[in-house]
């Protein structure tokens, strides 16, 4: 069976390129484990979690279905807007027990821009309580990734993305992102470079200006861009000595993707606000939430203070239904523990790809990883003819052809990034990395780089 596009306008797609057939789209209409079939009966790995999203992959339907009507026939739908339901505020309980010390207070939306744009208005509340209203201003940085509603767009470091809606809501400064290939410096050399730049950035804006920063634990744009050693225990420093707050965006990093339940437990980050959706119901119904400190939300509990912010469906029920039997199943079947156990092999196996010529740098850590794609040499990069041709007119076609789904992206640099279902197992990292190999290969091909190097 084939569809077109028909009314439906694609996120974040060339819409024109299926339309009326110029292309055909890839319809997905089951899943199983951590595979996904096409209308036509093919099978794909789904090497991207579909966006970093299902975490424990395609076969719990069953299981979610049966709390979803539990939750329909008891209670289909309340507001947290002055009034609550278990099902949300048991969901409250369980993060506070799981989630890293003091972060105990959990605000609810629909998904990660959402949740970005109320961890906005949480840390304004915060300042304006303490009578530091003129706290305005966000820093965040270069390339990363944090929505694209108005206000989570401004913190969102990608040019071009944000020009074409005009001024950003926030003032937002951008510093360097932690990009360690190709850099002059690396180790604890490199992390005082960033965190000079840091203390640059926040004087030049005024400290007393900053209301927070905001960073990933792994920076997914730009391909997986982890940080060096000591880094998060100096934006620990630098918040704590100028008064601002540090927010942990951990839409993508939390719930497992690097083995933890927060990323920030991984790269020894203490944030005060974290920032979290995707993996919290892995993908089974939408929902986000800000999670935040008792230092932090401490003046939302003063008398006579109302917090002015609310949307309509966060903590729906039926969404929070779906995120307590999510977090159940993690913990019944070890599906952290998963994580720790093959994150070591499924590194193996990407460093292997090192031998063709195209793969210049292997980043990440637990099952987020990324390959930067390069002309023979680290300091030849794909320009941008070369990007288009090879990460938007190549790459498509040949990872369906490979049936493996994963993310060839283009924010300057060219990369090719998988998260596999943290319920892997070997044998399925093992189908991911060789899919890979074979469209990587063609890649090379296709810039007349030749074979691999022998080993």
């Amino acid at each position: 069976m084939s569809f077109d596009q028909g009314c439906a306008l694609l996120h974040f797609s060339r819409n024109g390129a299926f339309h009326e057939g110029a292309s055909r789209l890839l319809v997905l209409e089951r899943g199983e484990g951590p595979y996904v079939f096409d209308t036509d009966g093919r099978r794909y790995v789904d090497g991207l979690s579909s966006l970093f999203c299902a975490q424990i992959g395609y076969s719990y339907g069953e299981e979610m279905a049966a709390v979803a009507g539990e939750q329909l026939s008891r209670l289909a739908f309340n507001t947290m807007w002055g009034t609550a339901h278990p099902a949300a505020l048991e969901l409250a309980q369980r993060l506070a027990e799981i989630m890293p010390a003091g972060l105990n207070r959990a605000f609810f939306t629909s998904g990660g821009s959402e949740s970005v744009e109320a961890a906005w208005k949480i840390v304004r509340h915060y300042h304006l309580a303490n009578g530091e209203g003129q706290r305005t201003k966000a820093i965040a940085r270069r390339i990363a990734y944090h929505g694209v509603t108005l206000g989570a767009l401004s913190l969102t470091g990608v040019p071009g993305y944000k020009e074409p809606f005009g001024p950003p809501a926030i003032e937002t400064i951008h510093v360097s992102n932690t990009n360690q290939f190709r850099s002059k410096l690396q180790g604890e050399q490199l992390t005082r470079a960033l965190l000079e730049e840091l203390e640059d950035a926040i004087d030049q804006a005024g400290p007393e200006t900053v209301a927070m920063i905001i960073a990933e634990p792994v920076q997914n744009a730009g391909g997986c861009l982890t940080p060096p050693p000591g880094y998060w225990e100096g934006l620990r420093s630098i918040a704590d000595r100028h008064g601002i707050v540090l927010v942990a965006d951990e839409v993508i990093c939390g719930f497992g993707r690097l083995g933890e339940w927060l990323g920030s437990t991984r790269v020894g980050a203490q944030p005060d606000v974290v920032t979290v959706a995707k993996g919290l119901t892995s993908a089974y119904a939408p929902m986000g939430a800000v999670l935040v400190s008792e230092r932090i939300a401490a003046p939302l509990y003063e008398e006579g203070r109302t917090l002015l912010h609310g949307i309509t469906f966060g903590g729906h029920p039926l969404c929070a239904a779906i995120a307590l039997r999510n977090l159940e199943i993690f913990e019944r079947d070890g599906v952290l523990e998963n994580v720790r156990a093959r994150e070591g092999h499924l590194r193996e196996l990407l460093e292997g790809l090192r031998d063709l010529p195209i793969v210049g740098d292997v980043r990440g850590a637990g099952f987020f990883w990324a390959v930067e794609l390069v002309k023979g040499e680290p300091e030849r990069r794909l320009d941008a003819d070369e990007r288009e041709r090879v990460l938007r007119g190549y790459m498509p076609g040949a990872l369906r052809e490979a049936r493996l789904i994963a993310r060839a992206d283009d924010r300057g640099d060219a990369v090719l990034q998988i998260a596999p279902p943290l319920i892997a197992d070997d044998a399925v990292l093992e189908e991911i990395v060789e899919a890979m190999r074979i469209v990587l290969a063609g890649a090379g091909r296709l810039l007349g780089l030749g074979s691999p190097v022998a080993a």
